[in-house]
């Protein structure tokens, strides 16, 4: 591989304590011919004391022998543009939660296929949300029970029907590439929608933009 193609690759950090899942997880970036393992943590006190500025993405995992991993995610995004992506066992409703709203830009499970993993990887790299479906399903119970003050009618939405769409279509972990495929309209016209629902939402993020749709009512699952 030439020196050129070699800065073109996406780096991966993993902060995962099971050597099994670690050594998975690694296989994934290591058989993906556009990503680049970066390096490993076991722990909190380990990924707490990493410089990750240049680190594209972190793979982080929340049940950390020395703590949650959730609490890592503030500092690594103050490092510069690394993303953070969960990957864990807990697909309860308080730990995807805390994830999002302390900035984790996806939320998948263990259990999730190799493949999902992979393409959540992608999808996160892209500036996209992926959220496995079983806990997109935790967030929308949540809200439900106890932010019921927010609901509004559906005749009150603030989205288009399209915007609605792009929204449930991102709830899924879908890319703004299968979203646009899904909806039958072109990659600019998804740029819009997309601006459009971040405006209204002032979000930065879909991860953001789902948890406050859904939060407020707008958004169904």
């Amino acid at each position: 591989m030439s020196e050129q193609e070699n800065q073109q690759l996406r780096s991966i950090f993993i902060v995962e304590d099971d050597p099994i899942v670690a050594g998975y997880l690694a296989n994934i970036v290591n058989s993906d011919e556009a990503l680049a393992l970066a390096g490993r943590a076991e722990n909190i006190a380990d990924a707490g004391a990493m410089d990750f500025a240049g680190v594209d993405l972190v793979l982080l995992d929340i049940g950390l022998p020395d703590g949650s991993g959730v609490d890592l995610v503030e500092g690594i995004k103050q490092s510069g543009d690394t993303k953070v992506l969960m990957i864990t066992s807990f697909g309860d409703r308080e730990s995807v939660l805390m994830a999002i709203e302390a900035g984790a830009d996806g939320y998948l499970l263990k259990d999730d296929l190799a493949e999902a993993v992979q393409r959540g990887i992608h999808v996160t790299l892209e500036g996209g949300s992926p959220i496995s479906p079983s806990t997109a399903t935790h967030l929308l119970d949540r809200v439900r029970r106890n932010d019921e003050q927010f609901a509004v009618e559906p005749e009150d939405s603030m989205f288009t029907s399209r915007e609605i769409e792009a929204l449930q279509l991102f709830a899924k972990g879908a890319s703004y590439k299968e979203t646009a495929d899904a909806m039958g309209i072109s990659h600019k016209t998804i740029g819009n929608h997309v601006k459009s629902i971040y405006r209204k939402l002032a979000v930065n993020s879909r991860s953001e933009a789902v948890y406050e749709a859904i939060k407020t009512g707008q958004l169904k699952i």
